[in-house]
C-alpha cells in the first residue's frame, strides 16, 4: 500500500495494516526485551506482546472477515483468547476498545479510527485496578488524544501524527515513573505500543518491513529499548474487615460505585454490570459498604470476614502443613485447583498439594489466556482456584477466569512460594469464596528470595549491579548483587531473619545440581541454628534459587 491520502481502510486493509505491525514487532522484539528495570532472565514485555499479536493475527486470518468492524472483532478475541503477561492484557483491551467502538462499521476512516483509539485507551484503563502513568496506559492515551486532533484529514496523516505522540510519550515516561529514571530507561509495553503504530504507519506508506529491524536505521532509539514491571509487593492490609456483597439492581454505575468503594479502604475488586455487581474491600466500616449496596439496589449476598482471626487461623493451618496437603487431594472435593509454575520439580509439588491442573509457565515465558483458560474447562469441577504465581501472569488469568463458563477465583499469588502458602490456608469443609479469601490472606505471610544471574549493568534502588553478577531479588525488589549464589542468598537472609522466621524452603533451579543444592541446605543450617531448612528440586529455568522464607 503506497497510497499517502488515504481517506479509509477496508476489512482487507486493516487486516494487512495489522499484519505489519505484528511482523514489526516480531522484528524487534529482542530489543524490547534486551533492557529491563531489573537485570534478571525475564524482560519478556516484548515476547508477550508478539505473542499476544500472533494470536491476534491468527484469529483474523481464520475468519476472513471483509468489513473493517468485523475483521477487529475477530481480532479482539484472538488478542484476548492469546494475551500474555500484563503488556499482552493491555494490548488485548486496547484492541477490544477498538472493535467495540467500530462495531458494524465496513471501512475505517481518520474519525472512526480516531473514535476507536480513545475507547482503546478507556478500556485500556479500566482494565487496571490503580492506573499507573509512565506505562504503556499513558501511551495509549496520548496516542488517543492525537488522533482526536488529527481526524479530520486522511488515515496516513492521523498514524503519522499517532507515532509522532507515542514516540514522545513513550520519552517522557521516565518522568512519570521514577523507577524508570532511575534505571535510565523507557517503558517496554509502551515502546512494544510504539513498535506495532510505525509498523501500521509503515506499512500505509509502503515502506519496507521485512528483514529490516527498526533500529538500523536509528528509527527505535536506545533509550527506548528498555522494560517496565510494577516491582511492588503488596503489604499486609492495615484494615480489620473483609467485606464481600453482591448486588442487584437497574441501571447500577460500576464507575461511580467504585469510586465510592476506593475511599473506603484496599484489595478493592469491583466486577459485574448495570444489574448484578460483586464488590469487595478490605475496610475498618463493613456497614459502609453495607448501606452503599443498599442504597444503589437489594443484597443479594453479603459476607463479612475478620482479618486478623483469619491470620490467626491461617497460623494453626501451617502448623498442620501434612495434613492440609492430603485434604486438597480428597476425591469430595468440589473444587479444582490450577497452579502455573516452571519446571518439572514445581509442576509436580503443586499436583502433590492438590492441583488438577499445572500451566506450563512463570516469569521467562508467561502463558496466554486461552492456555489458562484451556486449564480451567479441563478441570472435572465447576469451581475453580487459580494460582498465577507471577505478577506478570495475574492479569490474563483474571481475563481467562471472565471468559470461562465456570465459577472461577484467581488468587493473586506472585512467587511459587506464595501459590504453595495459598494452598496451605485451603479448608476442605469450607466453599469457594471462603477459600479465596484464606488463600488471599495467607500471601503476606511468606517471603520470596529469588536468586539468579543479573543479564546487564544497572543501578536499582541504590544497588549497583554488573552483569555477570548473583543478585538477590526479594519480594519483586532487587536487594543484593554479590559474586556468588551463596553470599548474595546469606546477605539476603541476614536481612530478614529473626525471631518471626523459622522456616527456610530452598527449591533448586535447572542449573543448580543436587549437589550444590545440599552444600547450600548445610550451609544454612548451620550459619541460621534457630531456622529448619528444606530443600526441594524445583527445575525452574534461569533461577538457581527460589527461596521461601516463613
Amino acid at each position: 500500500m503506497t497510497d499517502t491520502n488515504l481517506a479509509s481502510l477496508s476489512g482487507s486493509d486493516v487486516r494487512e495494516m495489522f499484519r505489519a505491525a505484528a511482523r514489526w514487532l516480531e522484528l524487534n522484539k529482542e530489543q524490547v526485551n534486551a533492557i529491563n528495570v531489573f537485570p534478571v532472565p525475564d524482560g519478556d514485555t516484548g515476547t508477550n506482546m508478539h505473542l499476544t499479536m500472533r494470536s491476534t493475527m491468527e484469529e483474523a486470518d481464520r475468519r476472513q472477515d471483509s468489513e473493517a468492524g468485523a475483521v477487529l472483532a475477530a481480532m479482539s478475541h484472538g488478542a484476548l483468547m492469546g494475551a500474555r503477561g500484563n503488556s499482552g492484557v493491555i494490548l488485548s483491551q486496547i484492541v477490544r476498545g477498538l472493535a467495540l467502538a467500530v462495531e458494524g462499521v465496513a471501512v475505517l476512516d481518520a474519525k472512526a479510527l480516531a473514535a476507536g483509539l480513545q475507547q482503546g485507551s478507556d478500556t485500556a484503563y479500566k482494565a487496571v485496578t490503580q492506573p499507573t502513568e509512565g506505562t504503556i496506559l499513558t501511551v495509549i492515551r496520548d496516542v488517543a488524544s492525537a488522533a482526536g486532533d488529527n481526524s479530520n484529514g486522511d488515515v496516513v496523516a492521523l498514524m503519522a501524527a499517532v507515532v509522532d505522540a507515542a514516540r514522545d510519550s513513550v520519552a517522557r515516561t521516565p518522568d512519570l515513573l521514577p523507577v524508570l529514571a532511575e534505571a535510565g530507561v523507557v517503558d517496554a509495553g509502551g515502546q512494544g505500543l510504539f513498535v506495532l503504530l510505525e509498523g501500521m504507519l509503515r506499512h500505509l506508506r509502503g515502506e519496507a518491513i521485512e528483514g529490516e529491524a527498526a533500529a538500523a536505521d536509528g528509527s527505535l532509539e536506545k533509550e527506548f529499548l528498555s522494560v517496565v514491571e510494577q516491582h511492588h509487593q503488596a503489604e499486609e492490609s492495615p484494615y480489620g474487615y473483609c467485606t464481600e456483597v453482591l448486588i442487584e439492581g437497574q441501571a447500577l454505575s460500576v464507575d461511580d460505585l467504585r469510586e465510592r468503594v476506593l475511599a473506603m479502604g484496599d484489595s478493592v475488586l469491583v466486577v459485574g454490570d448495570e444489574s448484578l455487581l460483586r464488590i469487595h474491600v478490605h475496610t475498618d466500616d463493613p456497614g459502609g459498604l453495607l448501606a452503599l449496596g443498599t442504597d444503589a439496589g437489594s443484597l443479594v449476598q453479603v459476607k463479612v470476614d475478620n482479618i486478623r482471626r483469619q491470620a490467626e487461623r491461617f497460623v494453626e493451618l501451617h502448623q498442620k502443613r501434612d495434613e492440609a496437603a492430603a485434604s486438597l487431594s480428597v476425591p469430595e472435593s468440589q473444587i479444582s485447583f490450577i497452579a502455573v509454575a516452571s519446571g518439572e520439580g514445581l509442576a509436580a509439588l503443586f499436583r502433590d498439594f492438590g492441583c488438577s491442573q499445572v500451566v506450563s509457565g512463570g516469569p521467562t515465558m508467561n502463558p496466554s489466556t486461552r492456555d489458562i483458560l484451556t486449564a480451567i474447562e479441563s478441570c472435572p469441577t465447576d469451581e475453580v482456584l487459580v494460582l498465577p504465581n507471577d505478577k506478570n501472569i495475574i492479569m490474563a488469568a483474571r481475563q481467562a477466569a471472565e471468559a470461562a463458563q465456570k465459577n472461577v477465583v484467581v488468587v493473586p499469588s506472585r512467587s511459587v512460594p506464595q501459590g504453595i502458602m495459598a494452598l496451605l490456608a485451603v479448608n476442605p469443609e469450607e466453599g469457594l469464596d471462603e477459600n479465596a479469601r484464606a488463600m488471599e490472606d495467607a500471601l503476606t505471610d511468606v517471603c520470596t528470595i529469588e536468586i539468579t544471574t543479573a543479564v546487564r549493568s544497572t543501578e536499582i534502588g541504590g544497588v549497583a549491579v554488573e552483569k555477570g553478577q548473583t543478585i538477590a531479588v526479594v519480594d519483586d525488589e532487587l536487594k543484593v548483587a554479590s559474586s556468588s549464589p551463596q553470599e548474595a542468598l546469606d546477605t539476603a537472609l541476614d536481612a530478614l531473619t529473626g525471631e518471626s522466621t523459622s522456616l527456610i524452603t530452598l527449591y533448586y533451579g535447572a542449573d543448580t545440581t543436587d549437589e550444590q543444592a545440599q552444600a547450600t541446605a548445610d550451609h544454612l543450617r548451620e550459619r541460621y541454628a534457630g531456622h529448619e531448612v528444606e530443600v526441594a528440586a524445583g527445575g525452574q529455568p534461569h533461577y538457581l534459587y527460589i527461596v521461601s522464607l516463613e
